[in-house]
């Protein structure tokens, strides 16, 4: 049993936490809104702390899910950011998709304190943190991870080091660069088979079987054919995470044609009001344009 804190309790990090709790791990929690630690508490056992530096006095690990560079900076740094409580020879997790610079500037933070820093982004969507089925690629010193590594498992269906610090956002990147093009791919197939008059339904059943066939597709046809797009991951942070890929390729000189594509086609989702929508609400801008 490891003594942890867990500092943002969104829809990916309450579930996430609760799992280390289940795990029998002392778990202290922190959350922007106080309430919803509190919440936290009562559902799960363990701790709730009023600052970022007071969930982590002592702890073994802490662990982050918060929302974007800014965020994270502010839970790390400053005499109410988490640095500040944890003490030497510990290891900070971050859970966040951010860039690989803010990464490499709080590893280097974190070192100063002799503290390990890994960068552990997840996908799985909100389903996948309930369900503790996480993919989490991670970057940093090796040993830091080996660490790490049996903590997150409470989560995880798999867990991998890529490479040094931002090794393991770069790879989050690779994969929202995927996942935006095959979900524009789906779309459009969808959208053609509607316009073609076939069924939806039994075309997928086809063509999921073969080479086209995608997690994607498994999973999401159905509530597209349905125009239901409450599943998770929300357009508004699909637009951050494709702005990190989009930046960081300019950075790196990668070619990303289509995904510099579909980030427009994100931002018109956002102006027909769908921020909230999940990802796979790209056919929903096909339809509504005919």
């Amino acid at each position: 049993m490891a003594k942890l804190a867990f500092l943002g309790l969104g829809v990916m990090g309450y579930p996430m936490a609760g799992h280390l709790q289940a795990a029998g791990h002392d778990v202290t929690v922190y959350n922007r809104t106080a309430a919803k630690a509190e919440a936290w508490v009562v559902e799960h056992g363990g701790t709730s702390a009023a600052t970022p530096s007071a969930a982590a006095q002592g702890a073994d690990f802490v662990m982050a899910c918060v929302g974007n560079d800014d965020d994270l900076r502010s839970v790390c740094l400053g005499d109410d950011g988490a640095l500040a409580g944890m003490p030497g020879g510990s290891v900070f997790v971050d859970h966040t998709t951010v860039s690989a610079k803010v990464t490499r500037e709080l590893f280097a933070a974190a070192d100063a304190r002799q503290i390990s820093f890994v960068d552990a982004p997840v996908s799985g969507g909100q389903a996948g943190a309930e369900n503790g089925a996480l993919s989490v690629m991670c970057g940093g010193d090796e040993g830091a991870y080996a660490r790490a590594e049996p903590i997150m498992a409470a989560y995880a269906r798999i867990c991998r080091r890529i490479g040094g610090s931002g090794a393991g956002q770069m790879t989050k990147m690779c994969n929202q660069i995927a996942i935006a093009g095959l979900v524009q791919g789906l779309s459009e197939a969808l959208h053609f088979a509607d316009k073609a008059g076939l069924d939806g339904r039994a075309v997928v059943e086809v063509i999921s079987q073969g080479a086209a066939g995608s997690w994607q597709m498994s999973n999401r046809y159905e509530t597209m054919i349905d125009d239901h797009f409450e599943h998770g991951f929300a357009v508004d942070w699909m637009r951050k995470d494709l702005g990190i890929c989009l930046d960081t390729a300019d950075e790196t000189g990668a070619s990303l044609p289509v995904t510099a594509l579909v980030d427009q086609f994100y931002k018109d989702v956002q102006k027909l009001g769908g921020g909230r929508w999940d990802t796979s609400s790209l056919i929903k801008r096909l339809n509504m344009m005919g």
